[in-house]
């Protein structure tokens, strides 16, 4: 997520377990942790990406301790602002999707990044309910225990202008069951999802009246 400091580019991660494409970065402007669940933040290689990063913002929810410790992270509630480089980020949210009765939610929140000339994105977490406004960028979880499609396509319908979709959270699915939710959920939104998957930069450029020609850079992983 580019942010213009003499065209520097802003890089921020998120440690989760199911990828280790991660491991050994380093350049970070901001590491967003969503919420404390193993598969977003991996409590074996987490710190270590800390480490690797000094001058990072390190944000998470307020019980990530409880999962690992994370050497100079703030902790943040929905309605926080703060800045990456010259990006922006606003805290949405604040509880995990419910998986079942049985299981208690832990704090998760989703993150509304901002540049002046730039798409706005919105990472939501694992949680469907936040719908802030004016979001270029969507990037929907698609698979999990504690979702289900309809949910997934009535959470796109609540954004007005959208210009693109981009699905994560989808390790649980096969092939099939990828091009199953991609047709599915384009027919029913309208939306056209954008995969990232085994894909470099993605460019997505944006016009509007009264708004430049931009343009957001995001990298799979």
């Amino acid at each position: 997520m580019p942010a213009d400091r003499s065209r520097r580019h802003s890089r921020a991660a998120g440690p989760r377990a199911f990828s280790d494409a991660w491991h050994g970065t380093e350049g970070l402007d901001g590491i967003l942790i969503t919420h404390r669940h193993p598969d977003h933040l991996d409590p074996e290689h987490a710190a270590a990406l800390v480490e690797a990063n000094p001058d990072a913002a390190v944000r998470a929810p307020t019980d990530t301790d409880e999962a690992v410790r994370l050497s100079g992270v703030q902790h943040v509630v929905p309605g926080a602002k703060f800045a990456v480089g010259r990006l922006q980020v606003q805290v949405v949210g604040g509880d995990h999707a419910v998986i079942h009765d049985d299981i208690p939610r832990v704090r998760n929140v989703g993150y509304v990044i901002t540049h002046p000339e730039e798409p706005t994105l919105f990472h939501p977490g694992d949680a469907l309910e936040s719908t802030p406004p004016s979001i270029d960028v969507l990037a929907l979880p698609i698979m999990a225990p504690w979702s289900a499609m309809k949910e997934q396509v009535e959470f796109v319908r609540g954004f007005d202008g959208l210009k693109t979709v981009i699905p994560i959270h989808d390790e649980l699915l096969a092939d099939r069951g990828r091009e199953l939710f991609t047709r599915q959920i384009t027919n029913l939104t309208g939306y056209e999802l954008t995969w990232l998957r085994e894909s470099g930069p993605y460019e997505i450029t944006v016009s509007e009246p009264e708004r430049d020609i931009s343009t957001q850079e995001f990298v799979s992983g």
